[in-house]
């Protein structure tokens, strides 16, 4: 177990024995009680907010609340002193031989430090990329497609069961636009001059080679076929030729999505219509007119028609939202809750990984989700803003082939997957992110990929030399030999967990690049001041006991920088080139 979970243990012993004391309500809510690092480190080694957020429960104020919890806090082995500040934050310090024994810990529990069963197996549908099967993948799907198969490794790692989803939108128009693209491929691979692409067909050159697979099947058969005759047949065959392009792409940043769920086969399944007399049987559907839209002004033509509308601002929205045209058929809304309940059937909590361009369907989808399970099944839509690709601070140029855009497949080839999968996660999400491709292969602290990825080649480096220089790392390490400075950084390794932990709850796994970065900062720092004074360095010739220590220290760091760079799906390399 590691520190902070093993004193949020201790901490709510304590606070059930205030419960037998009579001083604390059995009821009262300690979801928001936290241990933590203090925002000062000079307050000490760990904080709680216990008093903080139980005093109201306790009928009592803080301060008098804290003055309960202090001295069941003293009497824990390993606490030095515990101060209470302001309105009734608790302050703990802790001795060196608990920073020594977390040290221990880490290299004892390896790839396993970190994991935690905060999840308590529940499941979790994480459903990312979902674009459209018109093309190869580009980097403007990069971002959420990594942000999504990180967040689903957090949510593995923090015990969930986790359902990677892609969701194929094959039943619009697009589709159809494809299937008429690969038509007019297929006529160029018979032999036909088809001259400039017309304007309204997709123009990328990936299309050849699906249109010479059409031609080796079907022969000439439908060069002068009637649309209806080839249209859907084109349309079953080249979204699967799609498909296996864009797995292929995704495959090369190392994502594969466990269910890949076709829009058209929902419909067909009459899982729309049973999704429509769901919301129907709980009178949450109604024929109505929708508001004059607001962008429009009073001498615009506007004429209002009945449609079909889900009762959506009783969950939250703006207001109804059509789920029927008026001609009868779905709108793309009353598609998507269907979708989505299919979703929450094998699901306890839904996350979504969507462009900017969704933003404004979120809060519709969101109450449907609630309507259709009672509340049962939550669902969080993390909005991912757009990546700008530049090279050498220049706007780069647009891909012939792709038509136009920057293939995703291009752009790892030329920089490589652990780079492109670190750099989407150096920024929140909802941020938009510069990609310059000069940038991130630079061997520099401001190329955060590089820093991490050099801190690990360095510890790496350290069991070369140990070796060259003699020193047995068979031998048992006394770790009373590091100092306070050394232990300074065990500290900030023991927050692992915690960072894992807060990551996954909160969707976010751009918090472990962020502390992977900083913790690669304080061991690089530690190795730099033994340049200025070599008796602070990890390796002694003429002390192989404190050699040993440190050694320990530095595998421990290592272990913590391979288990964050594998949530985040990089490679922790061993040397660098």
């Amino acid at each position: 177990m590691s520190l902070y979970a093993r004193f949020s243990a201790l901490l709510d012993g304590i606070l059930d024995d205030l419960v037998s004391e009579g001083r604390l309500p059995a009821d009262a809510n300690r979801k928001a009680v936290a241990v933590e690092p203090p925002r000062d480190a000079s307050h000490g080694d760990l904080a709680t907010n216990a008093a903080m957020v139980l005093a109201k429960a306790a009928g009592t104020n803080p301060r008098a609340l804290a003055e309960a919890i202090k001295p069941k806090l003293e009497a824990i082995p390993g606490v030095t002193s515990v101060d209470i500040a302001g309105p009734g934050f608790i302050n703990l310090r802790l001795a060196e031989e608990s920073w020594r024994d977390e040290l221990t810990t880490i290299l004892a529990e390896g790839e396993g430090y970190g994991l935690s069963n905060i999840g308590n197996n529940e499941r979790v549908n994480v459903e990312y990329v979902s674009a459209n099967p018109t093309g190869p993948m580009h980097m403007g799907h990069c971002r959420g497609a990594v942000v999504g198969d990180a967040l689903a490794r957090l949510l593995e790692a923090a015990g969930f069961r986790v359902t990677k989803e892609y969701y194929v939108n094959d039943a619009g128009s697009q589709v159809d636009t494809l299937a008429r693209s690969a038509h007019l491929r297929y006529r160029e691979a018979l032999g036909e001059d088809i001259g400039e692409i017309p304007e309204g067909l997709y123009p990328g050159d990936y299309l050849q080679p699906v249109g010479s697979l059409l031609a080796a099947e079907f022969s000439d058969k439908y060069v002068g076929a009637p649309e209806s005759e080839w249209l859907p047949i084109f349309k079953q065959r080249t979204v699967a030729a799609m498909l296996d392009l864009i797995r292929h792409d995704l495959s090369l940043l190392n994502i594969h999505h466990d269910i890949f769920a076709s829009e058209a086969e929902l419909q067909e399944s009459g899982k729309v219509e049973a999704t429509m007399e769901n919301l129907r049987s709980k009178g949450l559907v109604y024929q109505g007119e929708l508001e004059r839209p607001k962008s429009l002004d009073d001498h615009d033509d506007w004429e209002p028609v009945e449609l079909t509308l889900f009762r959506s601002s009783q969950f939250g929205d703006d207001q109804d939202r059509p789920m029927k045209k008026s001609d009868g058929s779905w709108t793309y809304f009353g598609a998507d809750a269907a979708y989505h309940y299919q979703k929450a059937e094998n699901a306890d909590h839904l996350v979504n990984i969507w462009g900017a361009d969704h933003a404004g369907t979120v809060k519709r989808v969101q109450a449907a989700v609630n309507a259709l399970t009672d509340g049962r099944v939550d669902l969080d839509v993390k909005i991912i803003q757009m990546v700008k690709l530049l090279r050498g601070g220049e706007p780069i140029k647009m891909s012939k082939r792709a038509g136009n855009f920057v293939t995703l497949a291009d752009v790892v080839r030329e920089v490589g997957k652990d780079v492109v999968r670190f750099m989407m996660l150096t920024k929140r999400a909802d941020t938009m992110l510069e990609f310059d491709f000069a940038k991130v292969v630079e061997a520099s602290k401001d190329n955060p990929v590089f820093y991490v990825q050099y801190a690990h080649a360095r510890i790496h480096s350290l069991q070369r030399k140990a070796a060259d220089a003699g020193v047995s790392l068979d031998m048992p390490a006394d770790l009373n030999l590091l100092d306070g400075e050394e232990l300074a950084l065990v500290k900030t390794a023991a927050q692992y967990p915690r960072v894992v932990e807060g990551a996954a709850m909160a969707h976010e796994p751009h918090r472990i690049a962020f502390y992977l970065y900083d913790l690669a900062a304080e061991f690089h720092a530690l190795w730099n001041r033994g340049n200025d004074d070599p008796s602070r360095r990890f390796l002694l010739e003429n002390n192989p006991q404190l050699s040993r220590a440190r050694l320990e220290l530095a595998r421990g760091i290592g272990q913590i920088i391979r288990n964050g760079l594998e949530l985040m799906g990089v490679e922790a390399v061993e040397e660098m080139r």
